[in-house]
């Protein structure tokens, strides 16, 4: 490994060892880490439960200087700095949710450079009483890492704008700094498509990238696809299946919050200790939900898409999905929780028979999830005729609702450009839908019905098509058919 001089070899292992009591990297960690300590721009993918954290946590804490973590979920970030602080490391995070007073002791951590990590969610990283502290001309900044990046695709377009303003945050930075500042980019996944991969690349402005893909097969993870015929029968063939499997931990995916509560609600009648979680619980609830799952308390979850992510626990066994996400890489990630510790999970999603006479919610979903991204389309068209050619974000989401939804489309569509995070220009008048989000859902819809080895499809969505030529696992359902 070609380590850089103030660093070597021997200092990042005893690192490590120190730190985490790992005698040793797995491959490809110590590439990573080695890219990330001489400050290249990275875009890594590498299947849950690989040891992602450790490739930008171990760099950030051997440098003097901040490394700043931008991640989706406060639960995530509570994870994550928790695990650093019992290790003595000098990491915080800052999120809408915490005491003043926390608050406060961070931002005044970050302003004496006491920090080597600060954890953050988009939003946050661009509201004014952090920004302003971020842009400090003394305030020494090494990298910027994107964890769970593929959020950025999932959800930058339409319901966290914010995302799409990350590509301007580097140059604006630089611009603060004394003149030679070298700020990284490094961006971490589970899963990303060859397309989700060009939009994280293209949106970061990420500069010459190292690459590291790992494909996202997982020998121990079974997945199966079931019809259910009618809603009984769908709660009906859920009841078996954990029925079947006492006291073992697993996850159970719903689309919404109400769903959520409601089949929480239905087997904590049937007699089952389980509880509902999802992103409008209180992070009190949301922490107690999180704490009796991880303990053994309760050995399953009825959840959305808000649970699972960096929430480590090694022995979940099985991941059912009520309902089918609407995007691959959703359904990548969730099915990725099981199985940690390399013993066999299962992973069982449930769908509706495809006419959808029968039983339409399944058929009703994808259509709500179309229509509304029609409509947030429709919307951003509308409001390009009537925005300035050039603004600021805070001053024309206070004159249209919808703004700041809408300036994120019309990025995505080529027709704005970011003058730095918070100043905008409009560069066309009309742009090209992309096919993100649908080409996406569409990919999901042929995953469920494929007759073919369903780890090959995904080999193949995630672009590894070499490997996945002729390729059968033995052990999804189709292939035990």
């Amino acid at each position: 490994m070609n380590i850089p001089n103030n660093t070597s070899l021997n200092e990042v292992r005893t690192a490590l060892k120190q730190i985490w009591g790992y005698e040793d990297f797995r491959p490809p960690q110590g590439e990573i880490v080695n890219s990330l300590l001489l400050q290249k721009d990275a875009l890594i993918i590498m299947p849950t439960g690989g040891g992602k954290s450790i490739c930008f946590q171990l760099p950030a804490l051997l440098k003097t200087g901040l490394t700043l973590v931008v991640s989706p979920l406060v639960a995530l970030m509570e994870n994550q700095v928790e695990e650093l602080r019992q290790r003595n490391q000098k990491a915080a995070l800052l999120h809408s949710e915490l005491p003043s007073p926390q608050r406060r002791a961070t931002l005044q951590a970050l302003e004496k450079q006491q920090l080597r990590l600060l954890y953050l969610s988009p939003e946050t990283l661009l509201s004014p009483p952090v920004w302003e502290r971020l842009v400090h001309p003394q305030l020494k900044i090494n990298g910027l890492i994107l964890d769970e990046a593929h959020c950025l695709v999932q959800w930058g377009d339409t319901f966290r704008p914010a995302y799409r303003r990350l590509g301007a945050v580097r140059p604006a930075l630089i611009k603060s700094k004394p003149p030679g500042t070298k700020i990284s980019i490094a961006a971490f996944t589970a899963t990303a498509d060859p397309l989700a991969q060009k939009i994280i690349s293209t949106v970061l402005q990420l500069q010459q990238p190292e690459n590291f893909r790992l494909n996202p097969y997982r020998a121990n993870l079974h997945p199966i696809v079931r019809i259910a015929w009618t809603p009984k029968g769908r709660k009906q063939q859920l009841l078996k299946f954990i029925q079947n499997r006492p006291n073992q931990a697993g996850l159970i995916y719903v689309r919404t919050r109400r769903d959520s509560e409601d089949l929480a609600q239905w087997l904590t009648e049937k007699g089952y200790n389980t509880a509902s979680y999802h992103a409008g619980l209180g992070a009190t609830e949301r922490r107690a939900v999180e704490a009796s799952w991880l303990g053994g308390k309760i050995p399953f979850v009825v959840c959305t898409c808000a649970f699972g992510m960096g929430i480590n626990k090694s022995d979940v066994r099985w991941v059912i999905h009520f309902h089918a996400p609407h995007l691959l890489s959703e359904y990548v990630q969730e099915i990725g929780r099981a199985g940690r510790d390399g013993k066999p999970a299962e992973v069982l999603t449930l769908v509706s028979e495809p006419t959808g006479w029968l039983d339409s919610e399944d058929k009703q979903r994808q259509e709500f999830f179309e229509n509304q991204m029609f409509k947030h389309q429709q919307k951003a068209q509308q409001l390009v005729k009537k925005l300035p050619q050039q603004g600021e974000v805070m001053a024309v989401t206070k004159q249209f609702p919808d703004a700041a939804m809408s300036l994120s489309l019309l990025h995505s569509n080529g027709q704005l450009q970011w003058l730095d995070p918070f100043h905008y220009s409009i560069s066309s008048k009309s742009g090209n839908q992309p096919a993100t989000q649908l080409q996406a859902a569409k990919q999901m819809r042929e995953y469920l019905t494929t007759k073919k080895c369903r780890w090959q499809f995904l080999l193949n969505a995630f672009g590894f098509g070499k490997e996945a030529e002729n390729w059968r696992c033995g052990h999804c359902d189709n292939c035990l058919k």
